[in-house]
């Protein structure tokens, strides 16, 4: 059967000469914080590539901390930075539409008295920046606002957020007061959009390896020199004392691979498969509904539908019959009955909240898949919408 895999935006395949690095980097077995030949051979790898992934990000390799995935920077960079300042009665500024591993952090602090602003967007995912200006003031200790929405795929304008936030932190200077952080969680840009810290104007970014073709289990988050952070995990030395546990070499050494092997030639070529895709989609059915923006504003690999009348977990349990993998939203909420807080966010309507389809590409994707695709999934549609009148 015709295997096409459509949720790149969960995790990519991982690339073979991802796999080939991965395997002889589990050959080089000693720990790079033992004083010895084998570990000082795995310390050289470790800061060989340490160096790798800052100059993709624009950084110096004293600001990139290895952790064990986009979740674990992601709560590292807002805990890290508001839990010390707990007894200032800290603000922090998000979106509604945010991932949950930037939620749930700021939920736990939000029950520790730090209070939160949480954004809301537009029926197309973007935070107006006005009102984003309007709710800064001299309490903000930070704000965290994703690169590019791993639902809808829409691109926040993350270097005029750090513009603003700039700007108001030299008036702060004038007053003495600290400076507000700006975390930016880029897990699903990573690949597509421009990653140089110094564009986005940010103090934290996360991403990770599997969103990438790299590894499972690693992810990095870049801290600007001079942030100070709590650690989250606490041990040994490691990681600059940001982050306990012996690094995970093999991981680390597949990631830089990943970021290698990037084609800056392959947004331009998926946006192409992406926009034939949603042009074709609207006339299978007219109340299918795209979900999120269009054209350069959404991440090139991003397709993302609603079909009313249907659910999402039926739908991929019929195209996975025809081979064809797909998702409904967060991979990270894929077990939850709740309807998707994103989809909410935005404005859609109870009938469109349900049967929800995000297709998200990668470089293996061809036209050739998305036609067999379009091909099943009008049968798909047809069989479910009689299953469901029989019942």
């Amino acid at each position: 059967m015709k295997e096409i895999y459509l949720d790149n935006a969960a995790a990519a395949p991982i690339d073979p000469e991802v796999q080939r690095e991965v395997v002889r980097a589990m050959k080089i077995y000693g720990n790079p914080s033992s004083y010895n030949d084998s570990g000082r051979e795995a310390a050289r790898e470790l800061s060989r590539v340490r160096i790798k992934v800052a100059r993709f990000l624009g950084a110096h390799s004293n600001e990139i901390i290895f952790t064990s995935s986009g979740t674990e920077s992601n709560n590292l960079a807002i805990q890290g930075t508001v839990r010390q300042l707990l007894v200032l009665k800290p603000h922090i500024i998000t979106m509604q539409i945010e991932h949950p591993s930037v939620l749930e952090p700021i939920k736990l602090l939000a029950r520790e008295g730090v209070e939160v602003s949480y954004l809301p967007v537009n029926k197309e995912g973007f935070v107006d920046l006005k009102e984003f200006q309007n709710s800064l003031r001299k309490e903000t200790a930070l704000v965290s606002i994703m690169y590019a929405n791993n639902e809808i795929g829409t691109i926040e304008s993350i270097n005029k957020i750090g513009k603003i936030i700039k700007e108001f932190n030299k008036k702060l200077e004038i007053d003495k007061t600290r400076r507000v952080l700006f975390h930016v969680d880029a897990c699903q840009a990573a690949g597509y959009l421009n990653m140089n810290v110094n564009n986005l104007q940010a103090d934290l970014v996360t991403f990770n390896g599997s969103k990438l073709g790299g590894p499972r289990g690693i992810g990095v988050l870049y801290i600007r020199h001079d942030v100070a952070l709590t650690p989250c995990v606490l041990g040994g030395g490691q990681e600059r004392g940001m982050r306990a546990g012996t690094e995970n070499l093999s991981a680390i050494l597949g990631l830089a691979k990943a970021i290698e092997l990037i084609d800056t030639k392959e947004s331009a070529r998926v946006m192409k498969l992406r926009d034939y895709f949603i042009g074709k989609i609207k006339k299978i059915d007219s109340e299918i509904r795209l979900n999120g923006p269009t054209g350069k504003e959404r991440l090139a690999n991003n397709i993302n539908i609603s079909i009313p009348g249907l659910d999402s977990e039926n739908l991929l349990l019929e195209l996975d019959k025809y081979g064809i993998h797909a998702g409904s939203g967060s991979a990270c909420t894929s077990h939850s009955v709740e309807p998707s807080h994103v989809l909410k966010a935005i404005g859609v309507n109870k009938k469109h909240l349900l049967g929800v389809l995000r297709f998200s590409m990668g470089k293996q994707t061809t036209k050739k898949d998305l036609d067999y695709v379009l091909r099943v999934l009008p049968k798909v549609i047809s069989d479910l919408k009689k299953r469901y009148e029989n019942n």
